[in-house]
């Protein structure tokens, strides 16, 4: 991968965009890093402590408290702004309030003149990565939001526990919300090229059966007992700009706009093909009758909020 003169800025300097930075800087993905935050202490403080980082890492990198001015040139920018899920909290819950920042923010990234990649991470996700899209009117191949690639890690981290094999062997997808109406798609699931059902002697039925509610859960597991998730999907969105960078071709699971699915305004985590000019192409799976239901009932939620949420945002 060149990296050659790569600017990535950050905007949210919260748990998650610090996680995604730390993650991408011991990647060596730029060369050159720029956080923005509504709070200013909160930018110059992480770039304080993250310039430390310089002197052990194998290559070198710039990192700088940024502006909204400074978005003009850089190739990527991840948004991870936004009020976090609390305990009891559905991600959904957190949509008027972000839907709100998320569109101060777009209109600040557009009038800069930008012209790259936005990937977005801020709850709910899917809808938040609509209105951003909505209201910029950028390509939407270059709107990308983290969707479920968060969930399907998940899902390929509670199989390969159970199967005793690395998680990078499994290929799991979990698709529509990131949130409570997700769908993990096990008839498709493989293992190194090998259907799952080859390894049924190995896998409990009921531990089948209970999947999805487990790969669910897992986000409310962890706020419950530590407030916050931040490394998994920091991690994971350092993976969708290394993608990119790459130029890979690589097919993930990222939040995509379903018009191939023929839905016309909403995102949701599908898989796609990522390559340097963001998503390449959407990829329809072949999904058995219950999963192609319950997939096109996370959609119909997601369309439901995005057309409450519109109107309040049309109407201020």
């Amino acid at each position: 991968m060149n990296k050659l003169d790569k600017k990535i800025v950050l905007i949210g300097a919260g748990a998650v965009g610090t996680s995604f930075l730390y993650a991408a800087i011991n990647q060596n993905l730029a060369t050159s890093y720029e956080i923005i935050d509504v709070f200013e202490n909160f930018s110059i403080g992480n770039k304080l402590d993250l310039e430390d980082v310089i002197a052990s890492n194998q290559a070198s990198f710039k990192i700088s408290k940024g502006s909204y001015q400074s978005c003009k040139d850089a190739d990527i920018i991840v948004i991870t702004a936004g009020k976090p899920q609390k305990p009891n909290q559905t991600r959904l819950d957190l949509l008027l309030d972000n839907s709100r920042i998320i569109k101060d923010i777009a209109l600040k990234i557009k009038a800069s003149g930008f012209k790259g990649i936005t990937i977005i991470a801020s709850n709910p996700v899917d809808v938040i990565t609509a209105v951003y899209q909505k209201i910029t009117g950028f390509d939407k191949n270059k709107v990308i939001g983290s969707g479920t690639i968060l969930d399907a890690a998940r899902l390929s981290c509670e199989i390969s526990k159970h199967l005793h094999v690395s998680p990078r062997s499994i290929s799991a997808y979990v698709i529509g919300e990131h949130g409570d109406s997700s769908v993990s798609v096990l008839s498709n699931i493989k293992i190194n090229g090998i259907d799952l059902n080859l390894f049924s002697e190995k896998l409990n039925l009921d531990f089948l059966n209970d999947l999805n509610n487990i790969v669910r859960k897992k986000a409310y597991q962890i706020i419950k007992l530590k407030r916050a998730t931040f490394y998994g999907i920091g991690a994971a969105l350092a993976k969708i700009v290394r993608l990119i960078l790459s130029d890979s071709d690589e097919i993930c699971v990222v939040g995509a706009k379903l018009e191939k699915y023929g839905y016309t305004n909403i995102y949701a985590g599908v898989p796609a093909i990522i390559n340097k000019n963001g998503i390449k192409e959407v990829i329809k799976l072949t999904l058995n009758k219950e999963e192609e239901i319950n997939f096109h009932k996370s959609l119909k939620i997601l369309e439901s909020n995005f057309n409450h949420i519109w109107k309040q945002l049309k109407d201020k």
